[in-house]
């Protein structure tokens, strides 16, 4: 698709949406276990570039259906970010995400070696 999947810039990285697909790319059904592999493939991009969720200083997700998916993605949100200082948050309602149902794009300060 000729993307990448983040972006080094100074000490910021950009990390491109990353969506809940099952090892074979498609979907996952269960829309809290989606939000989860969403967390775990923006983990896995993050950690490639030595950052961790401590890292994330701007979030940006994309629901198709957020007044019916706010707790699902709140209890997840929760999990990863439990204690201060939490990233800022940007929520945006979609009506197409290929599939998908959420999408989590993210910048993190890339830690000091």
């Amino acid at each position: 698709h000729r993307y990448s999947a983040a972006i080094r810039s100074g000490d910021l990285l950009f990390v491109s949406g990353q969506v809940g697909s099952r090892e074979d790319g498609t979907p996952e059904p269960d829309f809290q276990q989606q939000v989860r592999l969403a967390f775990d493939n923006l983990h896995a991009t993050l950690a490639a570039a030595g950052c961790t969720f401590d890292d994330i200083i701007d979030v940006t997700s994309f629901h198709t259906d957020p007044e019916n998916q706010f707790e699902d993605i709140m209890t997840v949100k929760n999990e990863i970010f439990s204690a201060p200082p939490y990233p800022n948050w940007t929520a945006v309602g979609v009506t197409w995400l290929a599939g998908f149902d959420f999408e989590i794009k993210v910048i993190a300060r890339i830690p000091e070696q």
